[in-house]
């Protein structure tokens, strides 16, 4: 279950609350507690967390991933005792993650002011759509309306169709990642201050971080980058190549790798070749160039084609999915997924942790908790001494 060295993790010692639900708070949560931390996951009574019942197929399984390396108490927030308990572990808290909408835990009377006072060097790291503050603060955001507005979602799919969908929940998962960020910086701060600080993460602004030179690029030129499908306009060879028994992914966008792929396709004259020659060339010609590539490509089979990329020393790649990475010996020797065991469904394999710190490495120690509550005795006598 653990990386096998029973190296405790970077954030031993570190407590942590978490009041998150759904993806964004839990993801951070969930990025701490792989790091070392210990997570209180405060739940609703009964009901629990959404995410013990979302996932895909008859069985799902997301909530084994998002809660593992947590503690489940339950406490009724809206409640007066609930809203009580809450503060007095909070009081023994580093950090708490919450994700509701701005003014909530004001209203719940656990304002992040009020709770510092009690414990000035508390964290509180605050997820939401638009920010803690501005016109839109108080606007519901969920992480497909912050890819929206931070332009993800305005340049992923083909130009003559509607916006894709990546296929996983990247605006939540962003802006878990810097509210993650965040609270580490904000504990190096503390070391040195005593003082802890707010860290306001917006689904909105996480995605923006992420995009490249999409605003530059308009501010320099008035340049829009529009959707594109598969390929990224003036960058090439860079494509998902066809072969025949399926797809293949080739990336030599730079001169040298470029003639690396010429060769091995037994074309190095394309290399010197005034169209295809320069970076600028190659993107000009990029749809000339790709399907001159594809033509080649599609006369072998995918391993055929990843031994000539491998031995060529061309970046390229299979398009894995699930079964894929079970199947990978480099996934099984980076211990890149981990196998946990479960009540329910005997085992369970998920991602690993990452990255790896090779002198406090990051560890899977307790499967997510099966039963709302179920820790609640054991937080209380821990924490609180009760």
């Amino acid at each position: 279950m653990t990386n096998g060295d029973g190296k405790a993790g970077a954030l031993h010692g570190i407590r942590v609350v978490e009041m998150g639900q759904l993806i964004a708070g839990p993801f951070c949560g969930q990025l701490l507690g792989d790091m070392g931390a210990e997570i209180v996951k405060l739940e609703p009574p009964e009901t629990g967390d959404q995410m013990r019942h979302w996932g895909q197929g008859d069985r799902p399984s997301w909530w084994r991933v998002i809660a593992r390396n947590k503690y489940s108490v339950a406490a009724d927030l809206r409640s007066e005792a609930g809203q009580a308990l809450a503060r007095e572990l909070i009081a023994k808290a580093d950090i708490l993650i919450e994700n509701f909408r701005p003014g909530t835990l004001e209203k719940w009377n656990l304002d992040p002011a009020e709770l510092r006072k009690a414990n000035p060097g508390l964290i509180v790291v605050r997820v939401s759509g638009y920010g803690q503050t501005g016109p839109y603060s108080q606007r519901a955001g969920f992480g497909g309306i912050g890819e929206a507005m931070g332009g993800w979602r305005g340049i992923v799919g083909y130009p003559d169709r509607p916006p894709a969908r990546m296929g996983v929940s990247i605006g939540d998962t962003l802006a878990a990642t810097y509210g993650c960020m965040g609270a580490l910086a904000a504990l190096h701060h503390r070391s040195r201050t005593g003082e802890g600080q707010i860290v306001d993460s917006a689904l909105y602004e996480a995605v923006l971080q992420v995009m490249e030179s999409t605003v530059a690029d308009y501010s320099a030129s008035g340049t829009k980058r529009r959707r594109t499908g598969s390929t990224l306009p003036g960058i090439a060879p860079s494509n998902v190549y066809p072969c025949r028994d399926g797809e293949y992914l080739i990336g030599a966008n730079q001169d040298g790798v470029f003639a690396r792929l010429a060769a091995a396709m037994g074309r190095p004259e394309l290399a010197s070749d005034e169209r295809y020659a320069t970076h600028r060339a190659r993107g000009a010609r990029q749809e000339e160039l790709d399907a001159l590539i594809g033509d080649w490509t599609r006369t072998m089979t995918i391993a055929e084609l990843e031994a000539k990329m491998i031995e060529a020393g061309v970046p390229a790649g299979r398009v894995y999915d699930a079964e894929d990475m079970f199947a990978d010996p480099h996934f099984a020797a980076r211990e890149a997924l981990v196998t946990l065991p479960d009540a329910e469904f005997g085992e369970v394999t998920m991602q690993g942790v990452f990255p790896k710190l090779s002198a406090t490495p990051g560890s899977v120690r307790r499967p997510a908790p099966l039963e709302v509550g179920q820790d609640t005795e054991e937080v209380l006598k821990r924490w609180l001494g009760r």
